[in-house]
């Protein structure tokens, strides 16, 4: 759920509204490909259930389940989701993708998951601390034993000179502030920041930062004999 596309005509879309008109703007928007530090993070785990907040069109979930997830994938775009259904069914996945639209504000996917993944999930329209909530609830949805991962960009791209956004990127220290996970319960297995080559639109050259966080749940404790 990341984007820098501006508002128009001094008006503020509605969530809904903004993702609608930045999905229907050109056929596909992202590249298809999966998030580079999602397959870092997560290629070496054992596939279970996972849950993929702001799930745009479907890259991550469609790339979970070639490699063994039973996916949850919310986002609150229909016709982002509706790429990513096609996409999933094009690779024969559709059994194994649960796509669900969301606002992520107002509703929240039920049930627990082995891993619940946040790639990239900023967004200009959320009010304050309405990813800190999102977070807290993605949090509440890892099953025992189960990883949390969040990755967010940690600034904009060197070669943007005047961002046209005034957004704030948090800190994995913010993020983990935020949470307010019990230390007795959850266990810090990431937490790096990670900068890349970042090519503008024209191409200019340049690099960008992003903060990963990995944490796991504590297994739940094994029953007396």
């Amino acid at each position: 759920m990341s984007s820098t596309h501006h508002q128009e005509h001094g008006t503020t879309p509605t969530t809904i509204e903004y993702w609608e008109s930045f999905y229907s703007e050109r056929e596909q928007v992202w590249s298809g490909r999966p998030n580079v530090l999602l397959v870092r993070e997560i290629a070496p785990i054992a596939p279970g259930s996972a849950l993929d907040l702001g799930c745009a069109e479907g890259a991550d979930a469609i790339w979970l389940a070639e490699h063994g997830w039973q996916v949850t994938a919310a986002d609150v775009s229909e016709t982002a989701l509706a790429r990513a259904r096609a996409g999933a069914q094009r690779r024969g996945l559709s059994e194994q993708i649960d796509w669900q639209r969301h606002d992520l504000t107002e509703s929240f996917p039920p049930g627990r998951f082995d891993l619940v993944t946040a790639q990239y999930l900023h967004s200009p329209l959320a009010p304050d601390g309405a990813r800190t909530s999102i977070l807290r609830r993605a949090a509440e949805a890892v099953a025992p034993g189960g990883l949390l991962l969040i990755v967010g960009h940690a600034g904009w791209p060197t070669w943007m000179l005047e961002p046209h956004v005034d957004m704030h990127f948090p800190t994995t220290a913010e993020v983990r502030a935020g949470l307010a996970l019990d230390a007795a319960e959850w266990q810090v297995e990431v937490d790096e920041v990670v900068e890349h080559e970042h090519f503008g639109p024209a191409g200019q050259p340049g690099t960008r930062s992003d903060n990963i966080l990995r944490v796991r749940r504590a297994p739940r404790p094994a029953a007396a004999p």
